[in-house]
């Protein structure tokens, strides 16, 4: 159980203003700073620096706080885990990305779920940048990820390497034939909103050319990784995705890759969860079943 001074630290943390803490705690703002003194005493440093009337966490205010979510989340789990055992109840609540939850999990769930007949699953669709948020605020136990992450505040494995294309529609006429991306700049780029994992290698990409997205004659941001297909197939423009995604247009002739020289081949899936969490050897299991 965790101690009520680390809900009031990470009360702090989340609207860093004391007094806001105070009140959504329902306790007065001298109760709360002396709940942050003490924990500085116990651990014999200081978690808050002063910019003039603002306040920030300290280096080891950030690793307190990242120990803190960890801590946080596991406690919620084990509550949860302990009272669906007493209802002869297993449940899984995690996150992936758009193509993995829509091209890669379906069918190895089918298989996981074949062999596990009493379990509950819950999977969240989401873009990267709110999966992470979902995971440090506890919403979620794990989740599968294709998009940049800081690999120091989570603990992970590599899921699968996925290749990673340039794709048109089989008609449709380049404006010239195309050896590196900036030959693609006359081009209208279709691509998913920002925060995708899709969309963050590819303008990484472009970075390392000194390139942006809004170097491209015309830019079509779709949230749909459907949407963007049916746009492709119908020769509005061209995209850049993983090959999973697109596997069944490629086999049938729908689509055809578009063969770019400094374009990142292949990139990893990531299967990623709260740095130091006790459940570590359940998540790595899991990765095994999946």
């Amino acid at each position: 159980m965790l101690d009520f001074r680390i809900h009031t630290f990470l009360t702090v943390c989340e609207y860093m203003n004391f007094t806001k803490a105070a009140e959504v705690l329902c306790i007065t703002q001298p109760a709360v700073s002396q709940h942050i003194k003490y924990l500085e005493k116990l651990y014999d440093t200081k978690f808050f620096e002063y910019e003039g009337k603002k306040i920030g966490l300290t280096e080891s205010g950030k690793m307190f706080y990242q120990s803190c979510i960890t801590m946080k989340h596991d406690e919620e789990y084990l509550k949860e885990k302990i009272a669906q055992e007493k209802l002869g109840i297993k449940s899984l609540k995690f996150g992936a990305t758009l193509t993995i939850g829509e091209f890669i999990l379906p069918s190895k769930l089918h298989n996981y779920l074949s062999k596990n007949k009493n379990m509950k699953i819950t999977m969240i669709v989401e873009n990267t940048k709110e999966l992470l948020y979902k995971l440090d605020h506890g919403e979620i136990d794990f989740a599968l990820v294709e998009g940049y992450f800081i690999k120091s505040e989570y603990d992970y494995v590599v899921y699968s390497k996925e290749n990673y294309i340039c794709v048109a529609g089989k008609n449709y006429t380049l404006k010239k034939h195309p050896h590196i991306l900036e030959d693609l700049l006359e081009e209208t780029l279709i691509i998913r909103e920002k925060g995708s994992g899709t969309r963050d290698i590819f303008e990484k990409n472009l970075e390392r050319q000194n390139l942006t997205v809004n170097d491209f004659s015309k830019v079509i941001e779709i949230g749909n990784i459907n949407a963007i297909k049916h746009l492709v197939k119908n020769d509005n423009g061209i995209t850049t995705l993983y090959e999973a995604a697109v596997k069944d247009e490629l086999e049938n002739g729908i689509l055809r890759k578009i063969k770019i020289d400094d374009l990142q081949k292949n990139h990893n899936f990531y299967f990623i969860w709260r740095k130091n969490s006790v459940f570590e050897n359940l998540y790595k299991e899991l990765v095994n079943e999946f």
